[in-house]
């Protein structure tokens, strides 16, 4: 179970529209610590906030630096209408949470823990993602690793496998790691048990 985040020191972005709305939402989020400023030009992925919240009602999505791409950044919607085309735009942008306006004081707290919580695991699904992705993409330097094997050992592929996980779990590397040093020839040919 993760613990509810502290938002003390964080720096919130507000893509909005002046007015009476956001100005309370902009005292609310100031009394969780969170200091809050509007911008109206695109934000910079080179300098992004702790926190994006745009009015989705206004399709603030031209403003924001990632395209279909999980977000570098938790990312609330305010809605004023509930246009489902909206909703669905702003909980495909890593929004967490919906507050419609006018802004409800009980409303923000709990949006923005959601908010959180959904970028954090968009966030580690897109990790784990590239994480295989490189996998796979190394692991032709397995397959020719274990034909190396076979070839010097004269053992059926299953053996070359175990071998080669062995040799891997020895020195704490993963397989592709070891393959491509088997392959280079900076890794001795593991004995045949």
């Amino acid at each position: 179970m993760r613990e509810t985040p502290n938002f003390t020191g964080w720096q919130a972005m507000v893509l909005h529209r002046e007015d009476g709305n956001t100005e309370k939402l902009i005292r609310q989020l100031r009394l969780l610590g969170i200091h809050a400023t509007l911008q109206w030009a695109p934000l910079s992925a080179a300098a992004l906030p702790d926190l994006v919240i745009v009015d989705a009602d206004q399709g603030w999505d031209d403003l924001l630096p990632w395209n279909g791409e999980t977000p570098a950044c938790p990312v609330v919607a305010l809605l004023g209408s509930e246009a489902p085309g909206r909703i669905a735009w702003a909980l495909g942008q890593g929004a967490g949470a919906i507050i419609a306006k006018p802004i409800a004081t009980s409303a923000v707290y709990p949006a923005l823990v959601m908010a959180v919580s959904i970028h954090q695991e968009r966030k580690a699904t897109a990790e784990k993602l590239q994480y295989l992705e490189e996998r796979v993409r190394l692991r032709p330097l397995v397959h020719a690793a274990v034909e190396k094997l076979q070839a010097a050992h004269g053992i059926d592929e299953e053996n070359a496998y175990a071998i080669l996980r062995n040799c891997a779990m020895r020195r704490r590397l993963p397989m592709e790691q070891i393959s491509a040093f088997i392959l280079a020839g900076a890794e001795p040919l593991p004995e045949a048990g």
